[in-house]
Order: C-alpha cells, then sequence, then structure tokens
C-alpha cells in the first residue's frame, strides 16, 4: 500500500528533507508551507518520483488549515504520516527584553500551528485505525539556555503534547512521537537573527551541527518500524554538542 505524508514547513530545513527521503521510499506527498516558489521548485524536483499535492498554508491560520485538509484531494485525503515540522525561534533576548511579537509568532506557529494540523488530521487516522504523527520537538523544551525563554517553553509543550496524544490514542493503532533535535544546520538560525547571516553562520563556525538529512534518516527509521512499536521521545544531538554545567552566580553578601 502507497503511504501518504503530509509535511508542514516542507519548503526547506527538516521539512524538505523529509519530502525528499520519503519521496524516496515511495509515500505521497503533501507539501505545505508558506513560501510558495520554494515550495514550487521542491515538487518539481520530485514530481519524478512521487505524486506530489502543494499546499501554500500557513499553519497559524485555523481556518485555512482546516479548509486545506477537507480539500484534500482524494488521492491525498487519507493520510498516513503528518510531520509537524512547521516552527522557527525568533531572538535569543533575555525575557526582560525581548519584543513581544516575537513571543506571539512562536506561539501561534510551534504550539498553535501544531495544534491546528493535528487536530485536523487526526480524526481521519483514528477512523482508519492506523496513522502516525510525528511532532518535531528540540532539547530545548528539556534544557534551557539564556535567549530561549518561549521558544523553549513552545517545545516543552510538543513534548507533552505528545505524549498526551499518546495516552488519547491508547486502543488505536495510531502512533504519535516526538523528534527532539538539538543544534542542526538549516535556516533556523537565519529565521532567528532575521536574515543576519552573518550572526547565524557563527552559530555553526568550527564545528559540525546536525544537518536536515541526518533528521530525515531519522524521522524516516522511527515512521518506517513496525507498526505496534511507537517510539514516544528521541533526542538527538551531534556529538560536538553537549550540555553546560549549572550556573553559579558569585558576589559578596553583605
Amino acid at each position: 500500500m502507497t503511504k501518504t505524508a503530509f509535511i508542514t514547513g516542507a519548503s526547506a530545513g527538516f521539512g524538505a528533507a523529509c519530502a525528499r527521503r520519503l519521496a524516496s521510499h515511495g509515500y505521497r506527498l503533501v507539501l505545505a508551507a508558506r513560501r510558495a516558489a520554494p515550495l514550487q521548485a521542491l515538487a518539481t524536483e520530485l514530481a519524478g518520483q512521487t505524486a506530489i499535492h502543494t499546499l501554500v498554508l500557513d499553519v497559524r491560520d485555523r481556518q485555512a488549515v482546516e479548509d486545506a485538509v477537507t480539500g484534500l484531494p482524494e488521492e491525498f485525503a487519507a493520510v498516513d504520516l503528518l510531520i509537524n515540522n512547521a516552527g522557527l525561534a525568533l531572538g535569543l533576548e533575555p525575557a526582560h527584553k525581548v519584543d513581544l511579537d516575537d513571543w506571539e509568532v512562536m506561539v501561534d506557529t510551534n504550539i498553535k500551528g501544531l495544534m491546528y494540523c493535528t487536530r485536523f488530521l487526526l480524526p481521519g487516522m483514528v477512523e482508519r485505525n492506523r496513522g502516525h504523527v510525528i511532532n518535531i520537538g528540540s532539547t530545548a523544551g528539556s534544557w534551557p539556555y539564556a535567549g530561549g525563554n518561549v521558544y523553549g517553553g513552545t517545545k516543552a509543550f510538543v513534548e507533552q503534547f505528545t505524549r498526551n496524544l499518546r495516552t488519547d490514542l491508547f486502543g488505536t493503532r495510531v502512533r504519535a512521537s516526538c523528534i527532539a533535535p538539538g543544534m542542526a544546520e538549516t535556516e533556523f538560525s537565519k529565521v532567528r537573527f532575521k536574515g543576519d547571516t552573518t550572526a547565524a553562520d557563527k552559530v555553526y563556525a568550527d564545528t559540525q551541527p546536525l544537518t536536515a538529512d541526518d533528521l530525515a534518516g531519522i524521522i524516516a527509521w522511527v515512521a518506517e518500524l513496525p507498526p505496534h512499536v511507537n517510539v514516544n521521545t528521541l533526542e538527538v544531538m551531534s556529538i560536538f554538542q553537549s550540555w553546560g554545567g549549572l550556573q553559579v552566580f558569585r558576589e559578596k553578601v553583605e
């Protein structure tokens, strides 16, 4: 049986890499992203390998997500795999200096957008008694860092939401997994620094981070495990990244 995957944030990074990997595995693809030009370029690249349906979609728009899901062509309507990849970080300012608009964009995309896509695609999976929701979290959801504030909070939500999906789906054959990568070289830092490529490049300088293709291979492996096997949470880092020690502020106490 040919499976259908619905990938959000599909125009670049993890999403595009997942599309390429799953196309090579014979999946039909529903590719959703905000940017039309790179989305179409990816669809053109993969057109000879598999059937593709593209959606210019902002996952923050609840009605648009519902319309996109209910309007899927018959060939693509029975989605077997949802990869909730759309997400972003904005800024590294401390909480008392942050632009509140940045916080709202992260919450609307990383939390609400993921909720909308899940809610509108999940009923079909439950009705067919098969399917898999893979949510892209982050090590920032478990391990704080300076300036991570709301981004880390949104990714903690993703991990806990995935656990609760598993509980709600108990008794069905629908799976739910959270994949939590650490530092990975994609457009992530360029977006975080709002187009400042110099600042973005410094994040990855003189080290070897994960790549989008590394994550795509892991996601495909999780998706293609036997249907009774559910990976609940999988955290992955480059060997060039680890945790720092606890901070201790030292000042003479009067």
